[in-house]
């Protein structure tokens, strides 16, 4: 058996784009490790969701926690690092925020984790960080050097399929249930010309809106996650995608973890 380390930017972040691949891990008597960079403190929450005096980043926390338990992971982890809000917000430039730290003093602490655990694989973000969100983007960047300074083995880029983004877009529009139409310079994910990766996690669907749930803070029952009908559900995020660092492009792998 072998140890997947899936390195992340906020709490919530890890069951949308790698919440499958982390449950199968662990089906398959893997050893899954969680790293988040921040605590998420800068994220939304409607009035009086949190109890009097009670920190965001503490609920956040324990919502990690439990979204954790559901996907099987065996040992949570925070880097230490203060979420940076949007691009182009003053929240970037705070003197401990994910995106202003040095890319080698950040490596230096997941490198560490990373050599504890002899992790086998270490799943990261595009370099685009899935959206631009600064702090994904420094998921990149950190995630790579530290997979350097570890020697990591296997790295694969957790992204979305652009294409396939586009399509679904473009469908919800036919049937009348969607009006935002997406400019040609549209950058979600990458185009699948690019992907290495296709993993089929339909089995794992009902654990992945679990684990989206147990992050109550930020997903609510009326969210875009929770509120949308199964079959949609299931074409948005029954498959997760990834590209395989110094793989050339060209769908070749169906599981990260085969032949460990």
């Amino acid at each position: 058996m072998a140890t997947l380390v899936t390195f992340h930017a906020h709490p919530d972040d890890e069951c949308i784009s790698c919440g499958g691949v982390m449950r199968k891990a662990a089906d398959e008597g893997h050893r899954v490790v969680l790293v988040v960079a921040t605590r998420g403190e800068n994220g939304e929450v409607p009035d009086g969701f949190l109890a009097d005096g009670e920190e965001l980043a503490t609920r956040r926390i324990a919502e990690t926690q439990a979204a954790a338990e559901i996907l099987g992971v065996a040992r949570v982890e925070f880097l230490g690092y203060v979420d940076s809000g949007m691009m182009g917000t003053p929240a970037n430039d705070a003197a401990d925020s994910f995106w202003s730290a040095p890319v080698d003093e950040a490596a230096k602490r997941l490198a560490a984790i990373l050599i504890e655990e002899n992790a086998d694989v270490l799943t990261v973000y595009d370099d685009f960080g899935g959206y631009g969100h600064p702090d994904h983007i420094q998921v990149h960047r950190v995630g790579i050097r530290a997979a350097e300074l570890a020697n990591t083995p296997r790295v694969y880029q957790a992204t979305a399929n652009r294409d396939q983004v586009r399509a679904g877009m473009a469908a919800m529009r036919a049937a009348g249930g969607e009006t935002f139409v997406p400019p040609e310079d549209f950058e979600v994910g990458k185009p699948e010309a690019e992907l290495t990766a296709k993993v089929d996690v339909t089995p794992y669907l009902a654990v992945k809106r679990a684990a989206m749930r147990a992050h109550a803070s930020q997903i609510s029952e009326e969210s875009f996650f929770l509120a949308m009908p199964d079959e949609a559900f299931a074409f948005a995020f029954g498959t997760e995608w990834f590209i395989r660092d110094g793989q050339g492009p060209g769908i070749t792998e169906t599981d990260i973890m085969a032949g460990l």
